[in-house]
């Protein structure tokens, strides 16, 4: 068996492990970079540390960092409230709420399954309190936590940009970012005819719908009967969420952070741990808990992923993988089959893990130039990522855990039709619409 094989076998082995014993892909990757990197390639340590992603790991981190400090002084809870107050709390804006507050924190550098880990207990409290559906209510958490999370200062933005310049590819940041915000955008649209969003009716409070507020329906069935319709209320601030010297120094940073990225063109994990240091500086409190919140895991999990990427890089798996595929001949059909490749593996697994290996992987079949870069790739990552809302990922259990407990066994098989169901549709469609003309 060739090393070439070997090291693809390990690849499926790594996330098949990673998926079944719920161990951090990121540590197996490194293993796998060790394991395969000393003995079936004769790399020593210096050669396997070659392709540790470092400046992507500043990125994660000050970006996380930056992001845990809005949490941890309630900057994010404000921005929540604010927008049910700008809606005067009427109900049926309140999932497109949901759905634009989840995408502002992925698109400002918020990793999505922390972003829909915030907004998704207030949006259940939501859904149970005024009598939305939960599918609706979670599907519009999820798709807009992936709206916004190509954004060139995102997560997933950056790294998928970081792969794409780093093997030499014509990237396009801003066709990422609006392929991804276009698909879910409307995804969330049909979502929402088709869950009865129209027949949403009634003004609420948004007072108490925060984590840990009561939320007992207000007369009507949650589950997928017709919508309640609430009493008039007018909008209450909840306690706690003003915005004070914290809050608007942070939405100031924010600000900064994204002009500095888009106008001026600084390095986004520099400028996001520069912005942070400054706030704990006058505000020491915050920077203790938000430390603990970083998102180490993701972090572990992304530069493992791409360190083991750059083992098969170096030892030639990367060419010959990707002459195998592009020997099938029909370039669109080996198009297609890396979207699906990515929808049904991340369904499962990891998002950003799928994308870190398969854009590489498909590096050799783009450089023949009969299929557009940009298209493949945009195609590749919303594929790889629209399929979270499947409850065995980490955004689809979050948005199942945070429903009513008397939901959640009909929500799960709700889940697990529609997840299904974007796996096999969304894939096609992409590849049809951004592929196919490119090609």
């Amino acid at each position: 068996m060739s090393a070439e094989l070997i090291s693809i076998l390990v690849l499926v082995v790594l996330f098949v492990v990673a998926t079944t014993r719920s161990i951090n892909m990121g540590a197996l990757a490194f293993a796998a970079a060790f394991g395969v990197g000393t003995l079936a390639a004769g790399m020593d340590a210096e050669e396997i540390f070659a392709g540790f992603p470092g400046d992507l790991f500043v990125v994660l981190v000050g970006v996380t960092y930056f992001f845990a400090i809005a949490r941890a002084n309630g900057t994010t809870d404000w921005l929540v409230h604010a927008g049910i107050r700008l809606v005067r709390g009427k109900v049926a804006l309140i999932p497109w709420v949901m759905f634009a507050v989840t995408g502002v924190l992925t698109a400002i550098g918020a990793v999505s399954p922390a972003a829909v880990a915030i907004v998704a207990p207030i949006a259940m409290g939501f859904a149970a309190r005024y009598g939305i559906r939960p599918l609706l209510m979670g599907a519009m958490v999820v798709h807009g936590a992936q709206a916004g999370g190509f954004s060139p200062i995102s997560i997933y933005g950056s790294t998928v940009n970081s792969i794409v310049a780093r093997e030499g590819l014509p990237g396009s940041p801003a066709g990422l970012f609006l392929a991804s915000l276009v698909v879910n955008l409307l995804i969330a649209a049909a979502v929402f005819l088709a869950c009865g969003g129209t027949r949403l009716r009634g003004t609420g409070s948004v007072d108490g719908a925060g984590p840990g507020a009561s939320t007992a329906a207000t007369g009507g069935p949650v589950d997928g009967g017709t919508p309640a319709r609430t009493a008039v209320a007018a909008p209450v601030r909840p306690p706690g969420t003003g915005l004070d010297a914290r809050r608007a120094a942070t939405l100031t940073g924010l600000l900064a952070l994204v002009l500095a990225v888009l106008v001026l063109d600084l390095d986004a994990g520099l400028t996001a741990i520069t912005l942070a240091v400054l706030l704990a500086v006058f505000w020491p409190e915050d920077s203790k808990r938000a430390v603990e919140h970083i998102t180490w895991p993701t972090v572990l999990l992304i530069c493992g992923m791409l360190t083991y990427v750059g083992v098969l890089q170096e030892m030639g798996t990367i060419d010959w993988a990707g002459e195998g595929v592009s020997g099938i001949g029909v370039p669109l059909l080996a198009a297609v089959l890396f979207c699906y490749i990515g929808a049904v593996v991340s369904a499962f697994a990891s998002s950003v893990g799928i994308m870190g290996a398969l854009i590489p992987l498909a590096v050799p079949f783009l450089e023949q130039g009969e299929i557009g870069v940009a298209g493949m790739v945009a195609a590749l990552a919303v594929s790889a990522t629209v399929v979270d809302v499947s409850p065995f990922s980490t955004n689809g259990a979050l948005v199942l855990a945070s429903a009513e407990e008397a939901d959640r066994e009909r929500f799960f098989r709700q889940l697990m039709v529609y997840g299904a169901g974007v796996t096999v549709l969304v894939p096609a469609v992409v590849w049809l619409a951004l592929v196919v003309p490119s090609s």
